[in-house]
């Protein structure tokens, strides 16, 4: 399985208020979520993201609160991953949890520019930019790990196995 989109570019320390704002922290349906995803960040993105796109940012992404909504927010808008070169640890916990797909790679995040398309391989570990050309290597995701983004998030993938017991 490999994943292709367009590239959204962020920067270093972007926190879970940008990502999803507390303001919204009281709406339960992932849909609605979406509407307001980064919109502190970028109050157009919500309307300029399409599914299948990958944000791009720089260091220690998901700072912050630990709310479940972020990772929520950006798996609800389509989003397919988010590559950065390093996640606060608790979203990057969080973001298998829901199912959201993400990457750490500090080159790609420097060398990736918005707007250009990449391609990942989870399985090798490999991100592509189909722009440049350049390749930059990333640590494969854990068989366990895909298979919680593949069931839709830990709470999916209890019930899968509960129904497989």
């Amino acid at each position: 399985m490999t994943i292709k989109g367009k590239v959204w570019k962020f920067g270093d320390d972007v926190n879970t208020d940008e990502i999803i704002p507390a303001r919204y922290l009281n709406i339960t349906d992932p849909s609605r979520l979406a509407e307001h995803v980064m919109e502190d960040a970028d109050p157009q993105f919500p309307s300029k993201v399409a599914p299948g796109d990958i944000i791009v940012a720089g260091k220690n992404f998901g700072c912050g609160s630990s709310r479940e909504h972020a990772p929520v927010a950006i798996k609800s808008a389509r989003i397919s991953c988010v590559i950065a070169a390093s996640f606060a640890r608790i979203f990057f916990r969080n973001a298998f949890n829901m199912g959201l797909l993400i990457f750490e790679s500090p080159e790609a995040s420097i060398n990736i520019k918005e707007g250009d398309t990449i391609e990942i391989d989870p399985v090798k570990g490999l991100i592509s930019n189909l722009k440049s050309g350049e390749e930059f290597k990333v640590a494969p995701i854990p068989q366990f790990m895909q298979q919680l983004v593949e069931d839709g998030g830990l709470v999916a993938h209890i019930k899968i196995c509960q129904m497989h017991s």
